[in-house]
């Protein structure tokens, strides 16, 4: 599996390098993908995009993808519900390229679901339900809802290794723990990261996870773990944690 880092938390994955499936989509999608041939090739390697939540940094740049073929997007039934009325990006994608929604069911009692992506075969993936506000513009901002966040774990299905993903983890509960535990590589929030705040919000254990790759994404410019002879960054180096950043290749 190869994973791409873009920016604003979002990541690109492959099973074959060809065939590519956008988590999130950040506002810079445009600039990104000219900088980065995999995604910029003939043929639109770009095969579906995948929502985590309707937050603006994560959904902008599904307007970059207006000019291309049909968008593939797999998200849950409260992303949808955000993105085409308190901020209607679907609707107006529909007017350009048009937009087909998969249904990614986490909602009300079902926390966990399984799915495909029929474009790419090679993977399969797992969403699980993260405690988390809706964004601003939702029309349940001061009502969360089962669906507002998730994680996603994205199996290599020939490989069998596999990627968990949560750029809007803020805590870390049983079945988040479990999922990352038996992941080969874990990209989680890092925005949050003081050496308390780690503490404060159940995230210790990230440092003690017995696998091979732990990265932090979505790390606020002017944070101290961005600046490499920092006491937090040192921290995390001596805790097998690294910092990702923008057009970092992963090779899984």
């Amino acid at each position: 599996m190869r994973i791409l880092v873009l920016g604003s938390g979002a990541v690109a994955v492959s099973a074959d390098g060809g065939r590519w499936v956008l988590l999130n989509a950040s506002p810079d999608l445009g600039a990104q993908r000219r900088e980065l041939p995999a995604l910029h090739a003939r043929g639109t390697p770009i095969k579906a995009v995948v929502l985590t939540d309707a937050q603006i940094d994560h959904v902008a740049g599904l307007l970059s993808l207006r000019e291309g073929p049909p968008v593939e997007l797999y998200c849950t039934p409260c992303v949808f519900e955000d993105l085409t009325g308190g901020l209607p990006l679907l609707p107006a994608l529909q007017h350009y390229c048009g937009v087909h929604w998969h249904l990614v069911p986490v909602a009300g009692e079902e926390r966990a679901a399984d799915f495909r992506i029929e474009a790419v075969p090679g993977l399969r993936l797992r969403a699980l339900a993260l405690d988390g506000d809706a964004p601003p513009y939702s029309p349940h901002r001061h009502d969360p809802a089962v669906g507002d966040s998730i994680a996603l774990v994205v199996e290599d299905v020939a490989g069998g290794e596999s990627l968990f993903y949560a750029p809007g983890l803020a805590q870390l509960g049983e079945a988040e723990h479990a999922a990352m535990s038996g992941a080969s590589c874990v990209l989680v929030d890092g925005t949050f990261w003081t050496d308390d705040a780690m503490s404060d919000a159940g995230l210790g254990p990230l440092a003690r996870l017995p696998v091979p790759r732990k990265l932090l994404v979505h790390v606020d410019h002017g944070h101290p773990i961005l600046d490499e002879d920092s006491a937090e960054r040192r921290a995390l180096r001596r805790h097998g944690v690294e910092v990702a950043h923008d057009g970092m290749e992963i090779d899984l």
